[in-house]
């Protein structure tokens, strides 16, 4: 039997050997924890460049207009495309003083809001019509066939008080329903012009009548 002080230092020598394999069998289990950790990590660079992404195509989508709104952009500038079209026609065919006044006047204002339309359109991405639409075309070849007083009686009907009162329905339409931002505000600062006109049109219509 041996001693009671070497049994003890035996079971030492055991417990020391047996906590040193625990701990290299622990080892490669950490190590590959720690792998495991560090590549996750390394993923996060990729991830990160995913959300800039998508944030950048949601901003670039926020710069851009909806389908309704693109197509009201697009009404806007064929009213306007079409008032500038009949305001030359007026000044070809008519020898009246005042019609021809108005019709200088529906060019110049008219060119110049359909500028700004442009200049949206351009902004956000939209591709403006290239002319009036079909309605306002055959509007246009109607009063090409006239000539004389009846031509100045039925330019201030249409191309003025008609034309103008879609007009500004149109505008108080983008106002109510358009969700861009910019295209309500270039309504807003369109509609004060627009009803100038209609109630200019109207006086001229009316001192047609007479």
């Amino acid at each position: 039997m041996l001693p009671t002080h070497t049994l003890k230092k035996t079971s030492l020598t055991v417990i020391a050997a047996g906590v040193s394999a625990f701990m290299l069998a622990a080892t490669p289990a950490w190590s590959q924890t720690s792998s495991t950790a560090t590549g996750t990590t390394g993923t996060a660079a990729p991830m990160s460049k995913a959300k800039a992404d998508m944030k950048a195509a949601t901003a670039e989508d926020a710069s851009k207009l909806s389908r309704g709104d693109a197509k009201l952009l697009g009404d806007l500038a064929q009213g306007n495309m079409a008032e500038v079209e009949s305001g030359k026609l007026a000044l070809d065919k008519s020898s009246d003083a005042a019609t021809k006044k108005f019709a200088q006047m529906m060019i110049d204002d008219h060119t110049a809001a359909l500028g700004e339309i442009e200049k949206l359109a351009t902004s956000k991405a939209v591709t403006l019509p290239t002319g009036p639409s079909v309605m306002q075309k055959t509007k246009a070849t109607g009063l090409k066939a006239l000539s004389g007083n009846l031509f100045d009686k039925e330019y201030a009907k249409h191309a003025g008080v008609g034309a103008h009162e879609s007009t500004v329905k149109l505008l108080k339409k983008i106002q109510k329903d358009g969700k861009d931002a910019d295209l309500k505000a270039l309504a807003d600062k369109l509609l004060p012009k627009v009803e100038g006109h209609l109630a200019e049109a109207k006086a001229l219509a009316a001192a047609k009548k007479s």
